[in-house]
């Protein structure tokens, strides 16, 4: 919208407040809220900020910092009541001097889809978050809402109602809700949403975190899209379908006489991931609690693989029925909805791009069960496998030009620094599992 009409419609729709929202480096939501008078403003010139305390941005003597708002991503919170409801716009980050601020998020998933632009190629996504919805008893606690299972339909689904509530809610917000149901594990659900370009996937990503927790807290309920939060049951995971397509929207990863119906260049992305998978996982996969979901036994991801009907494999093909070549697609498993969806989504497209400038081929398709497979097997089919821990990723992303460059300098040094830190404290920390283990036999 023009700013004139974008005004217009604010009043028109009895807008008070507005919240211009943007994320750290970690992809936590942060924001500013405006009396709907300063709207007007803040489109034209944009709005001032303190950027020395968002994390992963700017050192306390660059402090300085402006948010320019998208007027594409305007919408009404729903979950406020109607007399009070606040309006939301995303917003890029900028420097003093007019540039694109190297630290936003939002930026770097922007430089990487202009590069694929520039080649020809339009990259989307479609991530699938999934999240545990909790009991609330003083604090949240592991208490599963509801004791049902994968895709069950049961008066004991207490959570049912829940889930139609964040459904109609997202509607609200613009997004197209495709389905929603209850997932492996007691308390776990996905909802899904329309597949679209990349920046609009991540933007989408974003607001669909915070739907979640604030219709889960009107509730009275706990919504966290927390990895692993339970030992022994599923974790969570954003499994991302991705495709590419021309700039007039044909889909290129489709080829009719292929067995898989995949083109040579679909081909190439996916070895592009695979060769990268490692360095990849320390951003798709980024907290410590990461690496408690990515263990075998639990359809997690561990081997770095590609086939059609392994849901164990890294890469999945998902089939599609006649006449529908546009969903022609590659379904990277590793990522969970811990990740930040701009610089995962940057990264994934930078390794595939660099399959596809390398012309780089995958191995064999594994449709075996991997799970199955003993080291011996493992090596000798020249299957790697993912880092084991945060650490471990971190030392794989540190020696990956690839993924590093498509970060830019400023964000993948923010984001090391971050994540150091957070390993640091993790491996000095005494649990409760150390204690009953060691306490009274040493």
């Amino acid at each position: 919208m023009e700013t004139e009409t974008l005004v217009e419609q604010a009043q028109a729709d009895g807008v008070q407040f507005v919240n211009l929202q943007f994320t750290d480096v970690l992809g936590a939501p942060k924001s500013a809220t405006l009396p709907v008078a300063r709207l007007g403003e803040a489109l034209e010139r944009g709005v001032w900020f303190d950027g020395s305390s968002i994390e992963g941005f700017a050192r306390i003597q660059e402090s300085d910092m402006f948010l320019r708002p998208d007027p594409a991503t305007y919408c009404l919170l729903p979950w406020h009541s109607a007399e009070h409801r606040p309006a939301r716009l995303l917003c890029d980050v900028y420097r003093p001097d007019g540039e694109p601020f190297p630290g936003d998020p939002r930026y770097v998933l922007r430089q990487m889809t202009a590069r694929a632009e520039d080649m020809g190629y339009r990259f989307n996504t479609g991530p699938e978050l999934e999240f545990f919805i909790f009991k609330t008893d003083g604090a949240p606690r592991p208490v599963p809402h509801d004791v049902v299972g994968y895709f069950d339909f049961s008066p004991r689904d207490q959570a049912q109602h829940v889930r139609s509530e964040i459904v109609r809610a997202l509607q609200a917000l613009g997004m197209e809700v495709e389905m929603s149901h209850h997932e492996c594990a007691p308390g776990q659900h996905e909802i899904d949403f329309r597949y679209a370009d990349a920046l609009t996937s991540a933007d989408a990503a974003i607001t669909f975190k915070y739907a979640v927790k604030a219709v889960a807290h009107t509730n009275g309920v706990y919504a966290t899209f927390m990895p692993k939060p339970m030992y022994g049951i599923p974790g969570s995971g954003m499994h991302t379908h991705q495709s590419l397509t021309d700039l007039q929207g044909r889909n290129l990863f489709y080829a009719p006489d292929d067995r898989y119906n995949l083109s040579r260049l679909a081909y190439h992305f996916i070895a592009g991931q695979l060769a990268h998978a490692r360095a990849l996982a320390a951003i798709v996969a980024p907290t410590v609690n990461s690496y408690k979901r990515l263990v075998p036994g639990y359809e997690a991801p561990v081997y770095v693989c590609w086939a059609q009907i392994n849901r164990s494999a890294l890469i999945r093909i998902p089939r599609f029925g006649p006449g529908q070549s546009g969903a022609a697609r590659a379904e990277l498993r590793c990522p969970d909805p811990s990740c930040n969806p701009y610089l995962a989504f940057a990264a994934m497209l930078a390794a595939g791009l660099d399959g596809i400038e390398k012309q780089l081929e995958p191995p064999s398709p594994v449709e075996e069960d991997v799970y199955e497979f003993g080291p011996q097997e493992l090596t000798s089919r020249g299957i790697p496998t993912l880092p084991g821990t945060l650490d471990e990723a971190l030392d794989e992303l540190v020696k990956d030009e690839v993924i590093c460059e498509a970060l830019g300098e400023h964000m993948c040094q923010a984001f090391l620094r971050v994540k150091r830190a957070e390993w640091d404290e993790y491996r000095m920390q005494v649990t409760d599992w150390e204690v009953t283990r060691y306490f009274e036999i040493l």
